[in-house]
């Protein structure tokens, strides 16, 4: 009896143990949810990547010069979409924070905006 005691207190040990390191760990290095970086990046762009990834493809099975001159094309569109997406997202936020710096009391979230 004595000895399953003591191996429940030694287990019970090595997992408040293991949950503290675990915490901790959390905590120093503050693993927090990834955020998603590019909001502007919608099921248009993935789209055109796509596109350029398909155009990429046929240019190296059989790379004539149509294939060059479309593969250059579908990256020109590409290119011209998503800078203009990035673009108009900026504008709105841009928007948004100056709507936001007028109103005097909401200026934690436009600090955060920032």
């Amino acid at each position: 009896m004595g000895n399953l005691n003591a191996s429940e207190d030694v287990n019970r040990s090595w997992e408040n143990i293991k949950e503290n390191i675990k915490t901790s760990g959390k905590d120093s290095l503050s693993l927090n949810e990834l955020k998603q970086h590019k909001t502007c990046f919608d099921k248009e762009c993935l789209g055109f990547l796509d596109q350029r990834k398909q155009a990429l493809r046929q240019w190296l099975q059989d790379p004539d010069q149509t294939n060059v001159d479309h593969l250059s094309n579908v990256r020109r569109e590409s290119i011209r979409h998503f800078r203009n997406t990035k673009r108009e997202n900026l504008k709105s936020k841009i928007d948004e924070l100056e709507t936001l710096r007028s109103k005097i009391s909401e200026t934690c979230k436009w600090h955060k905006c920032l």
